[in-house]
């Protein structure tokens, strides 16, 4: 964390035997007892599923929930640069949307977030820029919106057919 970069690894790691309340004070344990408070404050009104859940355990949390967790214990740490790897993986679309409108508020208080996912779709919407990874290796890269409206980006990604119009006969 000195170097200003929290991460959420893929799989929801959370200490499951603490509980949530717990686990998000891990999170900003460097930081001042004062600045850490206000930190969870923010944590608790993006994600009010966990103050729902302050005292239970994390082992006991759904996927979803245990995701927001991860996040929110990262965010207690106040990084400059977040880094998330797949955070939809597994997730119902609900609880996906629900985290992605959380990003979106973290990037626009102005944090810088770097995000491998899955999900092209929910990522692309979410991003300035894009890269697409093919073994390794940078395929197509470009703005967001390019990268949304390439029939490439379409046809392998999105799962749309290029020329094709969906829905229409």
């Amino acid at each position: 964390m000195r170097l200003g970069i929290s991460q959420v690894p893929e799989g929801r790691r959370v200490f499951p035997t603490l509980t949530v309340a717990e686990n998000l004070m891990l999170g900003g344990y460097t930081r001042p007892p004062a600045e850490a408070a206000q930190s969870l404050d923010q944590v608790l009104r993006m994600f009010p599923r966990l103050q729902e859940r302050g005292k239970q355990l994390a082992g006991t949390l759904s996927g979803g929930e245990q995701q927001m967790l991860a996040i929110g214990r990262s965010l207690m740490a106040k990084p400059k640069l977040l880094l998330l790897d797949e955070p939809s993986l597994g997730l119902a679309p609900i609880i996906v949307r629900d985290i992605f409108r959380s990003l979106r508020q973290i990037r626009e208080q102005g944090m810088t977030v770097l995000l491998v996912e899955q999900n092209a779709r929910m990522a692309l919407k979410l991003a300035d820029r894009g890269y697409v990874l093919e073994t390794g290796r940078i395929a197509l890269q470009g703005s967001a919106r390019e990268l949304l409206q390439s029939p490439e980006v379409q046809a392998t990604y999105l799962g749309k057919e290029s020329g094709a119009q969906v829905g229409a006969h």
